[in-house]
């Protein structure tokens, strides 16, 4: 654990100590901020049947700015170190590869984690600064939070396939958003074509838009966290064979 710990501290401090990180937390902030003040004037202007917190989070905005957060925190982790050689001196150190991925995919993580705590504070200061009763319950709080890490587990994971696959950034982060926008179009394929297909089931139990549709209303299901998890961990662990495969060919 002590290699992993080092690995994984040496990956954070690249977030929160250079300009890069504070950039991209001030982007989520703003963005945020954005889509709740937009939403709010919404409901000053039209009477709505649903609560704040659902429509924040169903917003078009608010899918823009979610998964363009991925392929930017995860673009570099491996790439640049492939780009500048780094990586092959990393790979022939006495670490295990897991311990490499692992690391890095946590500090990427952990970031993104941290960039959805402004949002709590958000809604929370809803009550204190209108003093009115909150068009929103708790539940709707955490469920939303509570989807979005889930699906911010396996997106990242995503990102750092790519970032594995190739030694540009630009690529890395092309090849990331691609992942994102098929995961994505495919939860949307019954919107298209109807439940009447053969593959509507599948379609339905891997749409990130279902899921959050259901857990920013309270509503917690344990199928898409098993979901996400498990795709995580698949994820993470082709992850693992690629940067192996890079490890021990000839």
């Amino acid at each position: 654990m002590r290699v992993f710990r080092i690995l994984f501290m040496k990956e954070l401090k690249s977030y929160f100590f250079s300009p890069f990180g504070w950039l991209i937390m001030a982007f989520a902030a703003l963005m945020q901020g954005l889509s709740l003040s937009t939403t709010m004037k919404g409901f000053m202007d039209v009477a709505q049947s649903e609560s704040l917190v659902y429509v924040v989070f169903q917003a078009p905005t608010f899918w823009f700015y979610f998964l363009f957060l991925f392929p930017v925190l995860t673009m570099r982790l491996f790439s640049e170190e492939n780009r500048s050689g780094t990586l092959e001196g990393l790979l022939t150190a006495p670490v295990q590869t897991w311990q490499v991925v692992l690391s890095k995919y946590s500090a990427a993580y952990l970031t993104f984690a941290i960039l959805w705590i402004p949002v709590l504070f958000h809604f929370k200061l809803f009550t204190m600064i209108t003093n009115v009763p909150p068009p929103f319950t708790n539940g709707e709080i955490y469920g939303s939070l509570l989807i979005i890490l889930l699906m911010g587990a396996l997106f990242t994971a995503m990102g750092c396939l790519a970032s594995c696959l190739t030694s540009s950034q630009i690529i890395a982060g092309i090849v990331c958003i691609g992942f994102l926008f098929i995961h994505f179009l495919l939860g949307l394929v019954t919107l298209w074509w109807g439940d009447q297909i053969p593959a509507a089931p599948f379609f339905h139990f891997i749409s990130s838009r279902e899921h959050l549709d259901l857990f920013s209303r309270g509503l917690l299901d344990s199928r898409p966290i098993i979901y996400y998890l498990t795709m995580t961990g698949f994820v993470l662990i082709l992850t693992h064979h690629v940067l192996d495969f890079r490890r021990w060919k000839p």
